[in-house]
Formats: structure tokens, C-alpha cells, sequence
């Protein structure tokens, strides 16, 4: 039987100011519970970052679709198989995004949940619709939102971050933009300009610049990430194994 594809790639081009069309890789996610991080849709995602970082592309985009960005980890199962792996296949695929040599750029186009924001946070740049919400949706789950720490906190301001996590509440693009977690927060009939113009901006720099400045710009954020991936990972997998969690995520998925 065939491996059902999680993520989509794609190379297309975007012309800058004065310039010759320039390719990049479009990653699209593509999966089942509005796209719930499954360890295959995790390691589908990981082998395309691979695939762009050796491919002759000049940037990542990342984007998704159906209805929402990402649900967050994959509670089915999380309760089925437990989470360690899917815990340290996702600390993995942030690691990847943060490091590549390329630039990545979110376009979010839809709701986006715990989990998910990781992927959002991780990127260089993330452009919302302002239509949208985001819920750090773990504490209400017994949960925590650990692995993703390590890129959610160093993009937003200590008292929003300390507020999203520890209430769990729906908090809009715009409030995202001015937490620091989303680069900025449009109107979805501009959003695919929005997210092109950031693009079509990339491609006028150099690669080699673009290579060196990423390095600067997520060095300090890599090292703290190795210094603490595997108590988070260990964290987030016994958080998920706990009597209270798995009542908590049973209850959501009879909804």
C-alpha cells in the first residue's frame, strides 16, 4: 500500500524588485484531524525540510490545507501509542526549522493549536490571516505545552506567554502579532500578497547572506533548545501517560 502523502512539495517562483524568478519549496500540510502532528506527518515534514535544504530553492514556505493550520499533537494517538516519540520526532522537526540554512516563512491561514504554534514560532517568518485564533489548549488538558517552549518562548513577551499558557484561553492573530509570535496579521483576501512580498524579499538577498544571518539570528535559541530538548521531551511524554491527561484527551475526542 502506498504511503499517504502528509505534506506536499512543491518548488514555485517569486520575482523580486528588479530581478530574475527566483524558486522556492512550497511544504503543505495535508493530513487527517486538521493535520494533527502524527509521527508520519512529523517524519514526512522532517524529509521535506531535508529535501528543500539540498534542493535549489532559495526559501521554505509552509502552509496547509483544509479548514485549519494544525490541531496541535495527534490525541488519537497520543492515547493509542503513547508520546515519546512523537514528542522527540517533533522537538526534531522544530530543531530542523530553526536550523536550516534557509529562511522559512509560515502562512497561516487557519486555527491554529498548541502543537501547532511550535511549527508557527519556529519559523523565521510567520504572516496570520486576522481572522484566525490561537490556543495554547495543554493546561486545560492536564497537559503542558513543554516541547514547543523551547520556540514559542523565545519569540513571545514573558507575561503573554506566562497568560496563553497558563489559561488556555483563544487569543486572536492580532493579540499574536503583538506577543511577538507572528511576524504580522493581515486580511485573508491579502494574505497571499503579504506572504509573496515577504518572499519576492528573500529572494533579493543572497543565499550565502541569508545562510550566515539565520545562524546569527538563532544561535542563542539553538543552544538553549539542545540544552533542554530531552527534559522537555521526557516531560512532555510523561504528561501525556498520566491517568489525568488521558481522561482529559478521552473526554475531548467524544466530543
Amino acid at each position: 500500500m502506498p504511503t499517504q502523502t502528509l505534506v506536499a512539495y512543491e518548488v514555485a517562483t517569486v520575482t523580486p524588485p528588479d530581478g530574475e524568478p527566483t524558486p522556492y519549496a512550497r511544504l503543505t500540510l495535508d493530513g487527517p484531524r486538521r493535520n494533527a502532528l502524527s509521527g508520519a506527518l512529523l517524519d514526512q515534514l522532517e524529509a521535506a525540510l531535508d529535501r528543500a535544504a539540498h534542493d535549489d530553492v532559495h526559501a521554505v514556505l509552509l502552509a496547509a490545507a483544509g479548514p485549519a493550520f494544525c490541531s496541535g499533537a495527534d490525541l488519537t494517538e497520543a492515547l493509542d501509542v503513547g508520546m515519546e516519540s512523537s514528542a522527540r520526532r517533533l522537538a526534531e522537526v522544530l530543531r530542523a526549522i530553526l536550523a536550516t540554512p534557509l529562511p522559512v516563512v509560515a502562512r497561516v491561514h487557519g486555527p491554529v493549536r498548541a502543537g501547532g504554534i511550535g511549527l508557527v514560532a519556529a519559523c523565521d517568518v510567520a504572516i496570520s490571516a486576522d481572522t484566525i485564533g490561537y490556543a495554547f489548549t495543554e493546561a486545560r488538558l492536564a497537559l503542558a505545552p513543554a516541547v514547543i517552549s523551547l520556540a514559542v518562548l523565545p519569540r513571545m513577551t514573558p507575561r503573554a506567554a506566562s497568560r496563553t499558557f497558563l489559561t488556555g484561553a483563544p487569543f486572536t492573530a492580532a493579540e499574536a502579532a503583538a506577543h511577538g509570535l507572528v511576524t504580522d496579521a493581515v486580511p485573508p483576501e491579502t494574505l497571499d500578497d503579504a506572504v509573496d512580498a515577504v518572499l519576492a524579499d528573500l529572494a533579493a538577498a543572497h543565499p550565502q547572506g541569508l545562510a550566515a544571518t539565520k545562524a546569527l539570528l538563532n544561535t542563542d535559541l539553538l543552544d538553549r533548545f539542545d540544552a533542554h530538548v530531552d527534559d522537555v521531551v521526557a516531560a512532555s511524554a510523561g504528561l501525556f501517560a498520566s491517568e489525568p491527561a488521558r481522561t482529559a484527551m478521552q473526554r475531548l475526542l467524544r466530543r
